[in-house]
């Protein structure tokens, strides 16, 4: 089942159902927001921002946690709840890595609320592998703000701690592809070198606007500066302040030469 393509080509599908990809193909799952489940032809399981069993656009289907099974990796882009989500209870249920920036996973840390043995702290561009060769992950930057509201479980008392900066990743995969989520962004001259240096294959953009790029910023950053040819647009719609849609987003990037897939939380897309 194909949705939403402004422009489509052999060995990019977009299916409401798992497992109906191509052979060896990875496999990208929006829940909606900025999270993303990615299953790697090795079968590594790395997700990013996994807001889920809150976010209101994810399918109620989905929002068991339960059905998510092995997870190898976790990152984060920054500490706003919508984005670190159910990180710690993901993290818990399966021993998964969880990777962030050095200063929010000092946050952490200290709270108890990631175990230090699960943690990758790491800051932006020397490349980790994680979780073994063949999967490489880079941070990079993101224009946005990040702090972390932490619960006191003993007292429900709240209060906020440092969330360090905020970022994106580009994850390049055992087949040699690569994609870039951006996390929370506004559009910053840097994408340039991110597009030039990293290449990545596909790029997962905010189009939502008040905390992130708008439709008219987000084609703009995409044929100015990182030129990626496929892109899937993420964080709109889930909340009143994210009106930007992706029919606003199309017309905007006017004749690019490139893919828009627009995806449904819940879809996935075999790449």
């Amino acid at each position: 089942m194909f949705r939403g393509l402004f422009c489509f080509c052999a060995g990019l599908a977009v299916s409401a159902v798992a497992g109906l990809g191509a052979a060896q193909a990875a496999e990208i799952q929006w829940y909606g927001q900025a999270a993303f489940k990615i299953t790697t032809s090795g079968g590594k399981v790395i997700l990013i921002d996994p807001f889920i069993s809150r976010n209101p656009k994810t399918p109620e289907a989905l929002k068991d946690l339960g059905q998510l099974g092995k997870v190898d990796l976790i990152l984060v882009t920054h500490g706003h709840g919508d984005h670190v989500g159910d990180t710690p209870k993901i993290a818990e249920m399966t021993g998964a890595k969880v990777g962030m920036n050095a200063d929010l996973g000092q946050s952490f840390r200290t709270l108890g609320v990631v175990p230090n043995e699960q943690l990758i702290r790491f800051n932006k561009s020397g490349p980790i592998q994680p979780i073994g060769e063949g999967i490489t992950v880079t941070m990079v930057r993101a224009e946005h703000s990040s702090e972390y509201v932490f619960t006191d479980p003993a007292t429900g008392k709240k209060r906020v701690v440092p969330g360090g900066e905020p970022a994106g990743y580009i994850i390049e995969l055992e087949d040699g592809k690569s994609l870039y989520h951006a996390g929370d962004t506004g559009v910053f001259a840097d994408m340039a070198f991110i597009g030039s240096y990293y290449k990545p294959d596909l790029a997962l953009l905010p189009i939502g606007g008040h905390f992130t790029m708008d439709p008219t910023h987000a084609a703009y950053a995409l044929k100015e500066l990182l030129k990626t040819k496929q892109v899937v647009p993420m964080h709109y719609g889930t909340f009143p302040p994210l009106k930007g849609t992706p029919e606003e987003f199309k017309a905007a990037l006017g004749d690019y030469d490139g893919q828009v897939v627009v995806m449904q939380p819940g879809d996935t897309l075999d790449f």
